[in-house]
């Protein structure tokens, strides 16, 4: 899938902005979605490094029309934590000479309320 199919749209709510300060969130995704792919979605449109991906499957509420009943459909959330401190990676190379590793990663996403 590509990512654009995986992230249907953000999910704005009271709840999920006063977890944006901590770096954590909330979309609504593809409901046949695995964690992993959500993670390189994220990563790949918004080029922020991705910590941990928490889903769940939420389900459709019951409405009534005058006499008629229905249901909405369920649909998957995904809270995404993300790296809001990106710091350099360094590793031991051949030789044992130290390698830094610098992805130019955001700490933060600015197009997730239209900004």
């Amino acid at each position: 899938m590509l990512p654009e199919e995986i992230i249907v749209g953000p999910v704005v709510t009271e709840k999920s902005n006063d977890e944006m300060q901590s770096g954590k969130y909330t979309f609504e995704v593809n409901r046949n979605a695995t964690k992993v792919e959500i993670a390189k979605a994220v990563e790949k449109l918004f080029e922020v490094k991705v910590k941990k991906v928490n889903t769940m499957t939420v389900k459709g509420k019951t409405k009534r029309v005058r006499y008629k009943e229905g249901k909405t459909s369920d649909w998957k959330k995904a809270i995404v934590t993300i790296d809001t401190n990106p710091a350099e990676q360094t590793y031991l190379g051949k030789g044992g000479k130290t390698v830094k590793v610098s992805k130019k990663y955001k700490d933060a996403i600015d197009e997730f309320m239209g900004a």
